[in-house]
């Protein structure tokens, strides 16, 4: 019988997300997070890890465990997929958490990606640099996220900042891309693989945080949806990934290129709650529960989200606009913080752009 039960490590919006789109299909959520306060707390039991018997007592009580990020501890996943399916896999898991590991999957499947060296010494920075030449994105192998746990060194001259920054750590140099833009793909795969794709959005980030996501990516060819379809078709084969997966890329005069994968459901989808036959988090439910999976076709011939981040601003002015759809994750305002996002659907690319300028104070994190 089809899991009715599912296990989330992790209590924070996207399980939230998830919850909301799985309670219709009598799905019940239980969360494994010491934060009792979470996005996700009205939505199921959650469970304190630091609690006695913790574990045992959220293994016990699901019947399909899932996770919201991938800065999580694999072994963890392991030691619950002994007694309780778990999907995505640890195997997806770590290829994801790891950005060396990640690249070189990219490498063998034959999906372009940047030229990158490993780091583990000034002296292998200053190597790379010189093989990979300038600009150079230095970044964490593992734990980095929005922009966090990264620099860029521009020339010879940003070496020792770097350096001093992120040491410490294991580094991946990659070599800086030419790229016009951002896009992100976004499939799902169920248990006897079955694969959906969604259409690819363009996506525009600041400060290294996602701030819109636009679908279709205005003016994509053909040959480059076909591309991005393929490499994440790829990916799932390769991985036998069961759920949501998001691959995000750089577009280039040449084709595309990859950046990174998540293994689950990504900020840059959230656009296909409204704007979707079936939302990311419907079919990721669908698909580890044993449903089938959902359509992914767009409801309306072009669709937007807008990150609310920083500060909550005006939800009347969202809320007036018909087109526009809030979603608020019950989180207190702090700098940089995801607050929530807001929903657009439009008939037309001119209209799609019209009601994103209405909310552009959002954009810009309500005026800050």
């Amino acid at each position: 019988m089809p899991a009715k039960r599912i296990g989330v490590l992790g209590a924070g919006q996207l399980g939230r997300m998830m919850a909301l789109a799985g309670t219709p299909l009598d799905v019940e959520f239980v969360f494994f997070d010491q934060a009792k306060n979470s996005p996700s707390a009205r939505l199921g039991e959650v469970i304190d890890p630091n609690e006695d018997g913790a574990l045992t007592r959220f293994i016990d009580s699901v019947d399909v465990v899932t996770y919201e990020s991938e800065n999580i501890d694999a072994n963890l996943v392991e030691r619950i997929a002994q007694s309780t399916p778990v999907f995505p896999s640890s195997h997806s898991l770590r290829q994801s958490q790891h950005r060396l590991t990640e690249k070189n999957t990219f490498r063998d499947l034959g999906i372009a990606t940047p030229d990158f060296k490993r780091v583990t010494s000034k002296v292998e920075l200053i190597s790379a640099v010189n093989a990979l030449g300038t600009p150079v994105v230095l970044k964490t192998t593992t734990m980095g996220y929005d922009g966090k746990g990264q620099a860029v060194v521009k020339s010879i001259d940003d070496i020792d900042a770097a350096w001093e920054k992120l040491q410490g750590n294991e580094l991946i140099a990659e070599a800086f891309v030419n790229f016009t833009r951002e896009l992100s793909v976004i499939a799902a795969r169920d248990t006897n693989g079955n694969t959906v794709v969604y259409p690819i959005a363009e996506n525009d980030h600041h400060e290294g945080i996602l701030r819109v996501s636009k679908v279709p990516a205005p003016n994509l060819d053909m040959a480059k949806q076909q591309q991005a379809e393929t490499y994440i078709t790829h990916l799932l084969d390769h991985l036998g990934h069961v759920g949501v997966l998001t691959l995000e890329l750089f577009d280039t005069d040449s084709g595309l290129v990859a950046n990174e994968m998540a293994p689950r459901v990504h900020n840059s989808g959230h656009w296909t709650i409204e704007g979707a036959e079936t939302s990311q988090f419907e079919n990721h439910v669908r698909a580890i529960c044993g449903f089938p999976l959902g359509s992914t076709a767009c409801r309306h011939s072009h669709a937007a989200m807008v990150n609310i981040i920083g500060k909550t601003g005006d939800r009347a002015l969202v809320m007036a606009e018909p087109s526009a759809h809030l979603h608020l994750y019950g989180k207190t305002e702090r700098l940089n913080r995801k607050l929530g996002h807001i929903n657009i659907v439009a008939d037309s690319q001119s209209e799609l752009e019209q009601h994103i300028h209405k909310f552009e104070d959002f954009i810009s994190e309500c005026g800050a």
